[in-house]
């Protein structure tokens, strides 16, 4: 009961990160693990689980949705499903200890991400802008979001505020909506070839968790400060980091 408790919990955390600013996958993942679920496959019930939650917190935004200048959403949208849907098959067809040996430094990268993406894309602001460069990293953010996912929607905004020259503020909705797109092809790709199936009720438990949260966090988030929110995100992303590199040692 504790262990199914804490997956339940994790996805109402995870859910609620993700709606507010991202970086969801930073407390769902290392709790599967931490139940003893291998990597390959909680990275993978991460991906499924946290679908609804998403989909839950994009409703709440709907009516702040979007386009980012020079790219429209369809054309965004589809280049988050061939992207997912890639990085999806590469986390299976490559061998499962190459992803062990990853996970911990890609969980460090994202939080690095996390913690000065913002600094990092002030100082390239204007060097780079068109429709080709746009859709050719968001083609590269949707690979790496299937493949792993950990706060590769901060990566979106912090690529998109500098090609587009938009203020971050303005893209969450957009970024619950790219997430949505890798999250639900990734997630097929995962319930068809992968065994994430034979932790179904860890799955069920931190997809209802998920759901709840991204409900609530997304109605909660609309109130918060931006600057509350990245302290929130970047704070629970440094934890689970370091907490899993503990776990892993």
């Amino acid at each position: 009961m504790t262990t199914l408790l804490i997956v339940l919990l994790a996805g109402i955390a995870a859910g609620a990160l993700n709606s507010v600013g991202g970086g969801g996958s930073f407390v769902a993942f290392p709790a599967l693990v931490a139940v003893g679920v291998g990597a390959v496959t909680a990275n993978a019930a991460t991906t499924v689980a946290l679908l609804p939650g998403g989909l839950a917190s994009l409703w709440v935004y709907r009516r702040d949705l979007e386009p980012i200048p020079s790219t429209s959403i369809p054309v965004l949208t589809w280049t988050s499903v061939i992207g997912g849907a890639f990085g999806a098959g590469l986390l299976l067809t490559l061998p499962s200890e190459s992803f062990d040996a990853l996970v911990p430094w890609l969980l460090a990268f994202a939080t690095f991400v996390l913690a000065f993406g913002r600094k990092i894309a002030k100082s390239l602001r204007t060097r780079v802008a068109g429709r080709p460069t746009i859709v050719a990293g968001q083609l590269l953010l949707s690979l790496y979001g299937g493949y792993f996912g950990g706060a590769s929607g901060l990566m979106m905004v912090a690529f998109w505020s500098v090609a587009a020259s938009i203020d971050p503020g303005r893209l969450n909705p957009l970024r619950m909506s790219q997430m949505a797109a890798i999250y639900l092809t990734a997630g097929a790709v995962f319930l068809v070839a992968s065994d994430i199936l034979t932790e179904w009720l860890k799955l069920v438990l931190m997809f209802t968790g998920a759901i709840i949260g991204g409900f609530g966090g997304a109605t909660i988030a609309r109130q918060l400060s931006t600057r509350t929110i990245r302290g929130i995100v970047v704070a629970s992303a440094a934890a689970m980091t370091v907490g899993y590199f503990v776990i892993t040692s």
